[in-house]
């Protein structure tokens, strides 16, 4: 069974981790979740969700400062991890391994032990200094996916939207969640 630890920082786009979460669930991968102070700010700001429900979602969770967690160990194999949202806060902590958080220590430890680490880096607009960041962060091994929604497969809902990025979460992660048609599907 395939472990992945998921991440939620306190960027906008809460929706993105709910369904990550609940895709994972479907399909039946072991979840570590780990949820920021600003996570919790945000989602109550821009859902209906709470971080109960989230947690819900997942196998395992652990609480942000707990540096003992499991996850926080390399020799916790794990098949990656996922960031989503990602803010510029968590996307510096961990392109400069700054790790005073769980979430940015199991980045950390999940670049160190060369797994998938994805990035949903979510701002805009980007400053100069935000690239460098996410070019840093590239650099050591993240693999950056903004949320940018691709027009071509004809959204006609928010959750079309929302699966369009959360269907490429997936496919970097190995896992084909038929969450949108594919470029070329529809011609």
């Amino acid at each position: 069974m395939k472990k992945i630890i998921v991440g939620v920082s306190g960027a906008t786009g809460t929706i993105y981790a709910v369904r990550v979460l609940e895709v994972l669930r479907q399909v039946k991968v072991e979840t570590h979740l780990v949820i920021s102070e600003g996570a919790v700010l945000t989602m109550n700001l821009e859902t209906e969700y709470n971080p109960e429900m989230l947690k819900s979602l997942a196998s395992f969770t652990y609480d942000i400062n707990n540096l003992g967690a499991p996850i926080a160990s390399g020799s916790f194999v794990t098949d990656g991890m996922v960031v989503v949202p990602c803010s510029i806060k968590s996307l510096s902590a961990i392109a400069n391994s700054y790790n005073d958080n769980l979430l940015v220590r199991a980045a950390d430890v999940t670049l160190k032990e060369k797994r998938k680490l994805i990035l949903v880096v979510r701002e805009t607009p980007l400053h100069l200094g935000h690239l460098k960041l996410m070019v840093r962060a590239a650099e050591i091994g993240s693999l950056i996916l903004p949320p940018m929604p691709a027009f071509y497969n004809k959204p006609e809902t928010i959750d079309d939207i929302v699966n369009q990025t959360v269907g490429k979460i997936m496919d970097l992660l190995g896992i084909d969640a038929k969450l949108f048609k594919r470029w070329g599907a529809r011609c």
